[in-house]
């Protein structure tokens, strides 16, 4: 809790996911049933996207294909690097549908890359290749960094309306809120396209900002990201 001269500020709570419903379900995370019962989306990590200086290369992760019957999907691929192969494109793809053939609802893949908030325009360049890769009814989701509407060239990623679906703003690293996250978000107004908060479990959490945010047309609510809790 943030403590100000002998006062702690009461609308900074700690993240309980049973007030939330919408979740990153991340390799070897295994939450409550009740959490993932109440649940509306699923961000599900699939694989990452790395390899050596030479040669891209995608390793799977996370969950296999199961059927989520009261969800919807979105299914993650952590990014390291850009220059994708073909191959990494069609596996992409093919997992996708291996997913579709359980009768899940997919709403369509999500990039997770911390793009340097000086190179937008190289990210969405990639990005708009990538929208010509995948299946038209498929839609994009990314993740984004703080700063990229504080200090970013905002523009590069507002020009993606029709290429990108939404946008989540992560106010955490690793498994901790950065101290500094409020600093950031009035300049969310900046936004022209879809955005979520995305949260971390257990971290902290100011729900002024989440009542003020709920005015902004564009915003579509928080997701959390889910620790195994002790």
């Amino acid at each position: 809790f943030l403590v100000i001269y002998g006062w702690s500020n009461p609308a900074i709570a700690a993240v309980t996911a049973k007030d939330y419903q919408q979740f990153w379900l991340w390799a070897g995370v295994h939450p409550p049933i009740s959490i993932l019962q109440h649940s509306q989306i699923l961000y599900i990590l699939q694989g990452e996207i790395g390899g050596n200086a030479h040669q891209p290369q995608l390793n799977i992760q996370g969950v296999s294909p199961v059927l989520f019957s009261n969800q919807q999907l979105w299914l993650v691929w952590r990014v390291q690097r850009l220059d994708w192969s073909p191959v990494i494109v069609n596996t992409i793809i093919n997992r996708t549908r291996l997913w579709q053939q359980k009768g899940n609802q997919i709403k369509g893949v999500q990039i997770d890359f911390d793009a340097r908030t000086l190179q937008l325009n190289k990210y969405a360049d990639f990005l708009r290749q990538l929208r010509q890769q995948l299946p038209v009814n498929w839609q994009i989701s990314i993740t984004g960094l703080l700063d990229w509407t504080k200090t970013g060239d905002i523009n590069s990623i507002n020009q993606l309306n029709g290429v990108i679906d939404e946008l989540v703003v992560q106010t955490y690293q690793g498994r901790h809120t950065l101290n500094n996250y409020v600093d950031y978000l009035t300049s969310l107004n900046r936004l022209t396209i879809p955005f979520k908060i995305g949260l971390v479990q257990g971290g902290d959490w100011d729900t002024t900002w989440q009542k003020r945010l709920q005015q902004q047309p564009l915003y579509q609510g928080e997701v959390v990201f889910l620790l195994n809790q002790a």
